[in-house]
C-alpha cells in the first residue's frame, strides 16, 4: 500500500474533507474511501463500501461522520445524502459461509477490493481504514480512524453500516428468537442468552468460539451458567472471539 503522493501533507485540523482536498491539489481527482460494517458480529454477513464523493460543494455530506458515532435515523439520512451526491459507490455483501471459509481478515480484504472494484467511476486513489488494502489497482494509504477523519471513508461507512443493518432486520424476520434487529449480530447478554437457549442460527459464523460453544462444538466455561461476559461486546466493537484454529 503507497503513502500519500510525495511532498503532500495532511494538517491535522484540515477537517473532514482535507485528505480530498490535499490529494486534489496534488492532481489526484477522484479518491475513493472504503470501510466495512460487521466484522466484530458473530452472526450475518460482512459488509464493505466505497465512495467516491465529488469536488467542491457538492461533495460536502450534511451531517457525515463516522457512521458509528451516528444515531439509526441520522445514518438513514446521510446514505440517503451520499448515494445522491456520489459520483460513484458501491456495497458487497459477504455471506457468513464466506466469512467461516476465509476468516474474518482475509474476508474483510476480499471485501474492501470487490467494493472498489464493482464502483462505476475508477478511482485514482483509495483510502482505507486503518489497515492497508492490497491489490487494488491503484495507489492508496491506511489511515488510522479513517472513518473519523476523511470523509469518503465515512461515507463508505455508512453505506456499509446501513445497508448491513437493513440486512439484519430482514434476518430477524426469519430468525425472531434471537433478536437480530436491535443487536445486528454482535454479541449482547441478548444474544448470549438466545445463543445457550436455541443453539446458532443457519447464519451465525461457525468461526466464532462462542457460537461453537453454544453448538455443543466447544467445551463450557467454567461455572457457566447463563451469559454473563462470555465475549460479551457492544454494538460495533469487535469481541476478538474468532476461532482461528479453523485456518487462515
Amino acid at each position: 500500500m503507497s503513502a500519500l503522493p510525495r511532498g503532500l501533507t495532511v494538517r491535522r485540523d484540515a477537517g473532514l474533507y482535507g485528505y480530498e482536498r490535499a490529494l486534489r491539489r496534488h492532481g489526484v481527482g477522484l479518491v475513493a474511501g472504503v470501510d466495512e460494517a460487521g466484522r466484530g458480529a458473530c452472526a450475518g454477513p460482512l459488509v464493505a463500501g466505497a465512495v467516491v464523493l465529488p469536488p467542491g460543494k457538492a461533495g460536502i455530506v450534511p451531517g457525515l461522520a463516522d457512521s458509528k458515532l451516528l444515531t439509526p435515523l441520522a445514518r438513514e439520512r446521510c446514505y440517503a445524502q451520499v448515494v445522491k451526491r456520489a459520483l460513484a459507490w458501491s456495497a458487497v455483501v459477504i455471506g457468513h459461509e464466506e466469512c467461516d471459509r476465509l476468516g474474518m481478515h482475509v474476508a474483510n480484504v476480499e471485501a474492501l477490493r470487490r467494493a472498489v472494484a464493482r464502483l462505476e467511476t475508477r478511482p485514482e486513489f483509495v483510502l482505507s481504514d486503518g489497515f492497508p488494502v492490497d491489490g487494488l489497482g491503484v495507489p492508496g494509504l491506511a489511515v488510522w480512524k479513517g472513518d473519523r477523519v476523511a470523509a469518503c471513508v465515512a461515507a463508505a461507512s455508512v453505506v456499509a453500516k446501513v445497508t448491513r443493518d437493513r440486512i439484519m432486520v430482514e434476518l430477524d424476520r426469519e430468525h425472531p428468537v434471537y433478536d437480530f434487529k436491535t443487536h445486528k449480530g454482535y454479541i449482547t447478554d441478548v444474544h448470549t442468552a438466545a445463543l445457550h437457549e436455541h443453539g446458532p442460527s443457519p447464519v451465525h459464523r461457525m468461526r466464532f468460539v462462542n457460537v461453537r460453544r453454544a453448538a455443543g462444538l466447544e467445551p463450557p466455561l467454567p461455572d457457566e451458567g447463563l451469559p454473563d461476559d462470555d465475549g460479551r461486546a457492544e454494538p460495533g466493537v469487535d469481541p476478538g472471539r474468532e476461532e482461528h484454529r479453523l485456518g487462515a
